[in-house]
């Protein structure tokens, strides 16, 4: 087969075609007709080496994300057949190849049927950012219905999914945001307010929004030294959740105001072989969402094939992407 492979860090020109074996199927297993792919921010750090521990082997096949169809199936899998779409995050992590290729081999426990609605590269945009999303809101803080909720990088890859499953459980949704196209596209998602925090301090926000109380949810899907903000805004004996903590933080606030915090690492059933079916289970509710209308992919204008791979890492890179990038498999040039 066909395959996008990198064999040392660094770039996005480190990209290189090559002819593979096709994975052999395993039981448990499902061997996927790759049709398309989408860049999450962990799947860069990988390419990068800013996280080796969890980087695939050389010569590595990255991309978690993969929507496609099954070709064959492995001993003891149930609920699939040759010929279904599925998509998944399934792979380009350690001991995983990933979905850059002609075919990947997944855990069928890290799939789920396609949304009937959705094409493959629509579908192929959810996974990594619907099952973060989830497992923040809905695993960790127990979003309930009527709470106030205030989401970082509302119109970012797992932002926007969190807008909308906020909006889906009944809870009220801020959406931070940094232009007016931003604020629109929040709107058009659900969020029943739009905030511009280059214009408007958290102070005057909270204050406007809480009557200086704070709001039951902060949905941080910056993190980091941004985790000091999300304390600000959160209320008494609120939640915090957060995707992303590698850094040393003062926790004060935390403490003064009897905060809880979550934090999400959505690859460690990938990592570590525990509840992975949890995935399949987040992905088969998150397919009747978007097929019922209540839930949808927010995919960037510009969309790539794999062979230009290298092309859509630096696009994705840039900063000028708003919501998924994601690529068709193809490795035909223009």
């Amino acid at each position: 087969m066909k395959a996008i492979v990198i064999e040392r860090f660094g770039q996005p020109s480190v990209f290189q075609t090559a002819d593979l074996p096709i994975p052999e199927v395993l039981p448990h297993h499902v061997l996927i007709r790759v049709a398309a792919t989408s860049i999450n921010a962990v799947d860069v750090k990988i390419r990068e080496g800013v996280v080796p521990d969890i980087a695939p082997s050389f010569p590595a096949i990255l991309h978690g994300d993969v929507a496609g169809t099954i070709e064959k199936i492995g001993d003891n899998v149930e609920g699939f057949k040759v010929g279904d779409e599925v998509y998944g995050c399934a792979g380009g992590v350690k001991g995983m190849g990933g979905a850059l290729a002609e075919y990947m081999l997944a855990d069928a426990r890290l799939v789920a049927h396609k949304p009937k609605s959705l094409t493959m590269l629509e579908a192929a945009a959810l996974p990594l950012v619907s099952i973060t999303a989830w497992e923040g809101l809905v695993d960790r803080a127990k979003i309930q219905p009527g709470q106030k909720v205030l989401v970082y990088g509302s119109t970012g890859g797992v932002g926007h999914i969190g807008v909308q499953l906020a909006k889906w459980v009944g809870a009220t949704v801020y959406a931070l945001i940094s232009s007016e196209g931003k604020a629109m596209i929040a709107s058009e998602l659900g969020a029943d307010f739009t905030i511009n925090y280059r214009q408007t301090p958290i102070e005057e926000f909270v204050a406007e929004y809480t009557n200086g109380e704070g709001f039951d949810i902060v949905f941080d899907t910056v993190g980091n030294d941004n985790l000091q903000n999300a304390f600000k805004a959160a209320k008494l004996n609120g939640t915090v959740v957060s995707l992303v903590s590698l850094s040393q933080q003062d926790l004060t606030l935390l403490h003064a105001k009897g905060l809880t915090l979550h934090l999400v690492y959505m690859l460690l059933p990938m990592l570590f072989d525990v509840n992975r079916s949890h995935h399949s289970d987040i992905l088969s509710q998150i397919a009747h969402l978007v097929d019922e209308g209540k839930l949808r992919p927010l995919l960037d204008s510009k969309s790539f094939r794999f062979v230009d791979v290298s092309a859509a890492h630096t696009y994705q890179e840039s900063g000028n992407a708003i919501g998924k990038v994601t690529l068709e498999q193809s490795f035909e040039s223009t």
